[in-house]
């Protein structure tokens, strides 16, 4: 079974989905997208940790998506 989430307020998204982790457990792909006035913007990455469970992935890549959206409107980094 494949699990996905997403989480979105206002300009900005996050969605995940769950994969099965080669070497065993699960790992998600983590779509994060946001509006601004210079435009949108759109970024996908897998997480970089194993999970024993697919929630576990889901809800951490949910959270990893939420920080990275909060450092990337902040203006922490720039892509």
């Amino acid at each position: 079974m494949t699990l996905s989430g997403n989480v979105q307020e206002g300009a900005w998204s996050v969605n995940v989905q769950t994969e099965h982790a080669e070497e065993g457990g699960y790992r998600s792909t983590i779509h994060v997208r946001h509006s601004s006035p210079q435009g949108e913007f759109e970024h996908a990455f897998r997480q970089g940790k194993k999970f024993n469970t697919e929630r576990d992935a889901v809800l951490d890549a949910l959270r990893e998506g939420m920080t990275w959206i909060e450092l990337k409107m902040a203006r922490t980094f720039k892509m």
